[in-house]
């Protein structure tokens, strides 16, 4: 990682633990990091506000008060369209880099495909982000340096988790445009889930995220248009008590899109949020530990 970068993004993540853990839930923002090294807007043929479309604006902010309810939340400060740290370690598209790719990294994937792999080709509107190839070592440092410190972080904490309350339950916190674009301008659902068609997490989890924000009066859907991307994927395992889930914010619920700024219903939003940790960690925890399949 080039020192520059290394001091503008220092630190790159952040975990807040609370005082006191009281069970088993980790909040985790990885998409609303707004600190674009110098370097990378310089080497960018966008300018920063078309850049920020990618970014899942607040969101750290909106899910803050989960700690003082006694839940770690991680923090990525580096944008997606940097590194994205939801993706596999090498999602990449050969066009994009100067220099040979590893054999083993995913230059196939639907993702990469779209121009959003590990390192983006686009942003927004399938906006091309650079003038020119890049090299392909500086994606590599990216991974080396932010991607895989990143993981190996959130995967220690939720090791330590499992371990003090014999499971984990991962709350991956996202937000989406309020239209899905030029195309298509029906408004999207208030709230979309993703468990990954129910292989992510044990039933009573969705269930429980889904009936609080209907209680709460939003409209929700479930994995439809998103069902979790690579860490609701990864890092969800019911089999071992390792339990993820993915929740899509609509944006015009909480902020201005247009103006990149908090609304005056933040506040409410961020309240909801609150309710839904304390709602998910009193989910018996029997319900959440590791089961035997029933032949054994």
């Amino acid at each position: 990682m080039d020192s520059h970068v290394e001091a503008e993004l220092d630190p790159p993540f952040e975990i807040h633990e609370p005082a006191e853990c009281r069970g088993s839930v980790v909040f985790n923002s990885p998409h609303s990091g707004r600190v674009y090294p110098r370097a990378f807007l310089s080497s960018a043929k966008l300018d920063l506000a078309t850049l920020r479309r990618s970014e899942d604006s607040f969101v750290d902010e909106l899910i803050a008060g989960v700690v003082a309810r006694g839940h770690p939340l991680v923090r990525v400060h580096f944008p997606r369209c940097y590194v994205d740290v939801n993706r596999e370690p090498y999602e990449l598209d050969p066009r994009m880099f100067d220099g040979r790719l590893p054999s083993f990294a995913n230059t196939r994937s639907m993702r990469v495909a779209g121009g959003l792999g590990t390192v983006a080709r686009v942003v927004g509107d399938a906006q091309e982000i650079y003038h020119q190839r890049i090299p392909i070592d500086d994606a590599l440092r990216r991974i080396e340096g932010l991607y895989k410190p990143y993981h190996r972080a959130l995967r220690r904490l939720l090791t330590r988790v499992h371990r003090d309350f014999g499971a984990a339950m991962l709350v991956d916190c996202h937000s989406m445009p309020s239209t899905a674009g030029a195309k298509d301008d029906r408004p999207r659902a208030d709230i979309v889930i993703g468990d990954r068609y129910g292989t992510s997490c044990v039933p009573i989890v969705s269930e429980t995220t889904e009936a609080t924000f209907r209680e709460l009066g939003y409209a929700v859907s479930r994995n439809k248009p998103y069902a979790g991307g690579f860490i609701t994927e990864h890092y969800g395992n019911p089999a071992a008590g390792l339990h993820s889930i993915q929740i899509e914010i609509n944006r015009a619920l909480y902020m201005d899109e247009r103006r990149y700024e908090r609304s005056t219903s933040f506040a409410r939003v961020a309240a909801d949020i609150t309710l839904l940790a304390d709602r998910l960690a009193e989910i018996p925890s029997q319900e959440l530990r590791p089961y035997r399949a029933a032949a054994e």
